[in-house]
């Protein structure tokens, strides 16, 4: 029998609105996007504000209804995928005591030397609260960008609003809270607090860490599970968004948690690699893994018991976009049906990856021996250095722009192999990968990630929208359509299957022997033209 839900995929700028149809596999009916501001402000700050989220959900929820036939009363659940490490502090009514902390707030700087920066240390943090950091929540709040300081740089800098705080939401926690009235927290977005005790046994509030960093428990909401019922819309809640109370509200997750279950590649050993804005390969684990000299570490998934083995690139996509605004827009001229590939923003990904696949696809494996790295913002992993950049290596009087546009392509793909090696000194990383985001839309880029990985590569419907399609696998598993999340695979589809194409292989083992030496060459010099 056919389900109908409403996944909202909230990201730092703007919320895509789903309508999905559950049946034999997850099907998008329609979607709307709406953008709201980010708040830079002069002392290191970045903040939302909630109402903005509001107002986009709210519109976008009605435009979604207006392009389709299905009407509201036949939805039967909501959920999230949403940027995380936000801190929205609320009252007991739950209206923000402060404009919502972004992720990307960095003003706590006295707040984390208070915390962690005196006595002996390790990695920049105290020993004696780095270690059992480590030991109870698998991680440490070593980063200003952490929550845990955000919520003390309101305790030392606005008492009065700070008094007024009930509880601790991170941003999907609010909106469901908006939502339902109940202030909850899932348990991968309790674990981005780095207060979550993720120890067998354990799985709640760590009262130790939070003694430790300041934080009353008081403060911190339920933990619930993201498949788990957080509760049922309410009247003036659904009279706002166009839907109808009583429409149950699901837990969600994060996107980092939730891509990989809209890829597919939810089971236990499971990769997926992810190509948007930033990128990443993900394999999904039982044990929290951490690998400090490789900046690679676990962390909880939407699965009790499952964490996902995470390694990330600042800019994959963004490279992408690097080209399209430095590389491409002159004398090539791009143009396909008179369309500049810069007008409308949905125009420029359909037709760069158009030009990508008649022209790109024309230029031979290995661009002319040119190397790319993909460093346009600092790398993090399997090396941290916020200076390494980018850099196009052994031009010649022969290099043309479409081989260094592929090797563009080919230096994103050669660091998502980089991630595999590294990963599997510590778990087995699967033969067959997902690939979603943007970047699986290319044809050329998904064959080009096989030849360079030469693992069996798998695209799915709508790549770019796979975080909303994992929340709505988590509501198909609360609504009873599948067991456990595990289970999603079945309801997503394989669109296309590329094989590694074994002429390529000489040309691409030689330039990635190239290319991982690149950084260590030049760290020096980075450091000298970047610090």
């Amino acid at each position: 029998m056919k389900k109908y839900v409403i996944s909202y995929d909230i990201g730092t700028t703007g919320v895509k609105t789903c309508l999905f149809e559950i049946e034999n596999e997850i099907k998008l009916l329609s979607a709307a996007m709406e953008g709201y501001q980010l708040y830079i402000l002069p002392d290191g700050g970045a903040e939302q504000d909630p109402d903005e989220w509001w107002s986009a959900l709210c519109s976008t929820t009605k435009k979604v209804f207006s392009q389709t036939d299905i009407t509201p009363e036949k939805v039967e659940g909501i959920s999230f995928c949403s940027q995380a490490q936000g801190l929205v502090l609320v009252d007991r009514d739950g209206k923000p005591v402060h404009r919502a902390f972004s992720y990307m707030d960095q003003r706590a700087t006295e707040q984390i030397k208070k915390g962690m920066a005196y006595g002996p240390q390790i990695a920049g943090g105290n020993i004696f609260k780095l270690v059992p950091s480590l030991i109870i929540t698998g991680a440490a709040a070593l980063s200003v960008k952490d929550p845990v300081w955000k919520y003390n740089w309101m305790k030392d800098n606005e008492p009065d609003n700070f008094a007024r705080a009930y509880k601790w939401l991170d941003v999907k926690e609010y909106l469901i809270c908006r939502m339902t009235g109940e202030f909850v927290m899932t348990r991968d977005s309790a674990f981005g607090t780095l207060l979550y005790d993720l120890r067998d046994g354990h799985r709640c509030w760590s009262p130790k860490i939070c003694k430790m960093l300041g934080v009353d428990m008081k403060h911190l909401p339920e933990i619930i599970d993201s498949d788990a019922k957080a509760g049922e819309l309410k009247a003036d809640a659904a009279e706002q968004l166009g839907l109808c109370a009583g429409t149950a509200v699901f837990g969600g997750g994060m996107d980092a948690s939730l891509i990989g279950v809209g890829a597919g590649a939810a089971c236990l050993g499971d990769t997926h690699i992810y190509s948007g804005t930033s990128g990443w390969v993900s394999t999904v684990t039982d044990k929290s893994v951490v690998d400090t000299a490789s900046m690679i570490a676990a962390v909880v998934g939407v699965q009790n018991g499952r964490y996902n083995y995470f390694a990330e690139l600042e800019t994959a996509g963004k490279c992408l976009e690097w080209v399209k605004d430095h590389l491409a827009l002159d004398e090539i001229d791009i143009y396909l049906e008179k369309t500049h590939v810069a007008e409308p923003k949905e125009a420029v990904y359909t037709s760069l990856y158009d030009y990508l696949s008649k022209v790109i696809s024309e230029t031979p494996a290995g661009s002319g021996g040119v190397v790319f790295t993909p460093w346009l913002h600092g790398n993090r992993c399997p090396f941290e250095d916020p200076f390494s950049r980018g850099m196009f290596f052994n031009i010649s009087l022969e290099t043309g722009k479409t081989q260094l546009i592929r090797s563009v392509i080919e230096g994103v793909c050669f660091h998502m192999r980089w991630f595999i090696e590294t990963q599997d000194k510590k778990v087995k990383t699967s033969d067959v990968i997902r690939f979603v985001g943007g970047g699986a839309l290319s044809d050329v880029t998904s064959q080009i990630l096989s030849d360079i990985t030469g693992r069996v590569v798998e695209t799915v419907e709508s790549p770019q929208n796979v975080g909303a399609v994992g929340a709505a696998a988590l509501m198909a598993v609360g609504l009873g359509i599948i067991d456990n999340v595990g289970e999603a695979k079945k309801l997503i589809p394989v669109r296309k299957r590329f094989t590694p194409d074994g002429k390529n292989k000489a040309v691409y083992d030689r330039n990635f022997s190239v290319y991982k030496t690149l950084y260590k060459n030049n760290k020096e010099a980075f450091g000298i033209l970047n610090k």
